[in-house]
Parts: structure tokens; C-alpha cells; sequence
């Protein structure tokens, strides 16, 4: 692969370092200054409104979502197990290479 000399790859480069070393974060408010009480009571409502339907379902698992895997491999690997066995049995009983080998042996 031919290598780029070009100052635009450079400029590039040096912006995804620049993003990179950005602050990922925006500063919370000085502790001199507060919300509203109002808005902080209309956030909670919010949030209380927008995580009534968590509460209602239980979430999955961890233990759940590994058996669900680990069937899933099995299955798939089940299938492929058939799959390569159908292919060895058909490369087995292929009829044209048992005529081949009945014919190489008629000629010894």
C-alpha cells in the first residue's frame, strides 16, 4: 500500500488528537449556584414517569443470556455436524467414483 505524504493526512490526524484529548465531560454547575426547585422536582416526575415500565418487568439475567448462548452453539453446531456428515456420506456413495475405482481395478 502506497504511503501518503500529504499535509491533509497530518491535518487529520492531528484532529482526532486534538478530539481525542477534548474533555469528554461537561462540568457540573458551581456549588455557589442552585436549580430551581421547580425544575428539579419536574426532572424527577420526568424520570420517575419515563422508569415506571422497569419497574413493572423484571430484566434478564446474566445467567439467562449465557444459557441462551451456549444453546445457540449447540444447535449451530449440531446443524454443521449434519450438514458435514450428509457431505461425507454423499462423497462416500458417489456412484461415479465407485465406477471409477470398479473400472482402475478391471484394468490391474
Amino acid at each position: 500500500m502506497a504511503r501518503s505524504n500529504s499535509p491533509v493526512a497530518f491535518l487529520l490526524l492531528a484532529l482526532v488528537a486534538v478530539a481525542a484529548l477534548a474533555p469528554a465531560f461537561v462540568a457540573p454547575p458551581a456549588r455557589g449556584t442552585s436549580a430551581p426547585d421547580a425544575v428539579e422536582l419536574r426532572f424527577s416526575a420526568a424520570a420517575a414517569a419515563g422508569l415506571a415500565p422497569l419497574a413493572l418487568e423484571q430484566p434478564a439475567s446474566a445467567y439467562d443470556s449465557v444459557v441462551a448462548m451456549l444453546q445457540s452453539w449447540l444447535v449451530g453446531g449440531t446443524v454443521l455436524t449434519v450438514i458435514f456428515a450428509a457431505a461425507i456420506i454423499a462423497a462416500a456413495a458417489n456412484p461415479l467414483t465407485k465406477r471409477r475405482q470398479e473400472v482402475q481395478n478391471m484394468m490391474k
